[in-house]
């Protein structure tokens, strides 16, 4: 199933700000986002539409199974990506906001093979276990 690039960017969001802070409401992705109120609602309402996201009484926004996949897909690219970037000597906040770009339009396979390369090339560049 295709899914939009800024649907991919709320739900990495969600996924992050509950690893950092245990929950996570509507009001926590605008403020990281730097996104209106009302946008993200907007937004929270089609993903929640689509079966991404639920959201409880307390207006906690929890990921489904298939938001949740997509988000960790995300977030591993964003990670990795990152990762790689600052190896060939990028600062962070380039490698950082570059890799949000690429992890968006880079293929599943393009992606695993660079996975693969640096794994051989690098063994022991590659990060550990990601952040959760």
């Amino acid at each position: 199933m295709q899914i939009h690039e800024s649907a991919e960017n709320y739900l990495e969001t969600i996924l992050m700000i509950q690893q950092e802070k245990g929950s996570c409401r509507s009001i926590d992705v605008a403020r990281r986002l730097e996104f209106s109120k009302p946008s993200v609602s907007r937004a929270m309402s089609l993903l929640k539409a689509n079966g991404y996201i639920v959201m409880d009484p307390d207006g906690q926004l929890h990921l489904t199974p298939s938001g949740l996949d997509i988000a960790q897909r995300i977030f591993e690219r964003h990670y990795f990506i990152t990762h790689w970037l600052m190896m060939l000597g990028v600062d962070r906040e380039t490698a950082t906001n570059d890799a949000c770009k690429i992890e968006h339009d880079i293929s599943e396979i393009t992606f695993q093979k660079l996975k693969e390369h640096l794994s051989e090339e690098h063994p022991d560049s590659i990060p550990g276990d990601m952040p959760s």
